[in-house]
This record gives structure tokens, sequence and C-alpha cells, in this order.
């Protein structure tokens, strides 16, 4: 479940980041970015919980064990997504913050700033954060490749391993 969630949290902040460049700076970029930031502690506590809910239960079993080759692939994609999904809302935070703009969630809270206004260490944050979105953009491209590899190639059970029905 936290697997979907996530999906849609970060296909939603993409989006909404990408919308963000194309606007010109006004009171719609800065809602579009309001709710993109948003999502980005959204994806930020997920990952939280889920790197504490893999650690605590461990992964779902695979009903069919994969070759050595697969395994060391899979848990190489894995390892990555994981490191951009936690790189990617930390870089945008430390934009913000270094940026001088507020972290708010929702417009409910702010959270504190995390490094002081410094507009060099901004820039080198929002290169980062630019580079993160295109690299976790294709790992996503890479990963739903993997799935549909795995689906319709090899017709194996990985993918019920996420969502259980599919293997009924």
């Amino acid at each position: 479940m936290i697997h979907w969630l996530m999906a849609l949290v970060i296909f939603v902040a993409l989006g909404l980041g990408v919308w963000a460049t194309q606007l010109s700076h006004g009171d719609l970029r800065d809602e579009v970015l309001l709710v993109h930031k948003s999502f980005g502690i959204t994806a930020l506590a997920l990952i939280v919980l889920r790197v504490v809910v893999r650690v605590a239960a461990g992964a779902p079993a695979y009903a069919v064990q994969l070759g050595r080759l697969v395994r060391a692939v899979s848990k190489s994609a894995h390892l990555l997504l994981y490191a951009l999904m936690i790189a990617m809302p930390v870089s945008g935070y430390i934009m913000s913050s270094a940026g001088g703009y507020d972290v708010s969630f929702f417009g409910l809270i702010t959270l504190p700033s995390i490094v002081p206004h410094d507009k060099a260490l901004a820039e080198a944050a929002s290169w980062a954060h630019f580079i993160f979105g295109w690299a976790i953009g294709i790992a996503l491209v890479l990963h739903l490749s993997g799935v549909v590899w795995h689906a319709l190639v090899r017709r194996d059970t990985v993918f019920a391993r996420l969502w259980p029905r599919a293997a009924q």
C-alpha cells in the first residue's frame, strides 16, 4: 500500500514541479510550488515510513526465486530509487531554505529552515534538484519497463509482490 501511495505522490510532485517551471512568477506559480513542496514533504515522510517498515518487516517474498543477475539488478534499481526518493525532497528543502523561501505543508505548518540563507548553496541545491528530477524520471521509466518485462515477457509473479490480487 505504501508503494502505491508513494507512486501517486511522486508522480504528482514531479508533474507539479515541471508545471511550476513553465509558469511565470506570480500567484499561480506560488500556489503550484506550495502544493509541489507539500507533496515533496509527504514523499519524504513516506520514504522514511517505508524504510522503517522494510527494516522491521523485510521485503515481500518472491513466489518464485529470481536468478542472480535479475536479483542484483533489482536490488541496485531499488537502492537507486530509494536514494533518489530521499535526495529529491531533501535537495528541494535545502534549495528553498537556502533561497530564503518557506517550506510549508499545504499552508498548515511551516517547516524550519534547515540551512542559512545562502545564494550559492541555493543554486547548487537547485541544480541537484534538477538533476535528481531527471534521474528519478529515468529511473521510474526503467522501473516501469521492468514491471512490463516481468508481467508480459517473463510472465512471472514479481508483480504479485505489490499487487497480491494479481496472483489470483
